[in-house]
């Protein structure tokens, strides 16, 4: 049985590791006894044994719903006027253009109208985060806890990080890799479960839409 920390690595390079796994075995299959490609088979075992569903209340998705559309994984590119005065071309690279990575650790703490939205929230009033494409509702935060909680866990991590009761899923999908996305093909980020459960690390760029009338 892999630790929480490992089974969270995994989630991130496993598309990756099982890609060149896939060409490296291709290229030896006339090479029944090649030790790199039994390697890689044993490891892809491994990998796949740890991808199953997440518990509830994360509601799971399709591969489908990242399938090719006419902007990327999406419709449409991000919205002109992001909240916050995030960096838009970041914003559509990796919410349209991308299914691993991400905005730099950190990167949040360096958006001033975020973090002065966040300080001047009063005790009884959340945020609610949009899609950058869709302008739907994706999350809400804090929930269960503070304001204080919330940034701090996220500054631990180093992108905002949301537990289950925060997620709008009616618009949010998990994949079997950790993947979270939006139910209209925005790569939001991923699921990194710990000790207290599910922990949805999500780049800040994704959800800074604004509302759609």
């Amino acid at each position: 049985m892999l630790s929480t920390r490992s089974t969270a690595a995994l989630i991130i390079v496993a598309p990756l590791i099982i890609s060149i796994i896939t060409k490296v075995t291709a290229a030896n299959k006339s090479k029944s006894t090649n030790p790199l490609s039994l390697m890689g088979q044993k490891l892809a075992k491994i990998i796949m044994s740890e991808r199953k569903p997440f518990p509830a209340p994360a509601v799971m998705g399709d591969e489908s719903i990242m399938s090719k559309k006419a902007h990327g994984t999406s419709a449409t590119p991000v919205q002109e006027n992001l909240r916050w005065n995030v960096d838009r071309d970041v914003a559509d690279r990796i919410c349209n253009f991308n299914r691993h990575y991400a905005e730099y650790s950190g990167y949040f703490q360096k958006v001033p109208e975020f973090m002065k939205e966040t300080d001047d929230m009063p005790a009884d009033k959340e945020i609610t985060f949009y899609d950058s494409n869709t302008g739907k509702p994706l999350f809400y935060a804090p929930r269960g806890r503070t304001m204080e909680e919330f940034i701090k866990e996220s500054r631990s991590h180093g992108w905002p990080s949301f537990r289950d009761e925060e997620v709008e899923w009616k618009n949010v999908r998990v994949l079997m890799n950790g993947e979270t996305v939006s139910i209209d093909g925005t790569h939001l980020g991923h699921n990194l479960p710990d000790r207290k459960g599910s922990r949805y690390c999500i780049n800040l760029v994704c959800v800074a839409g604004n509302p759609t009338k």
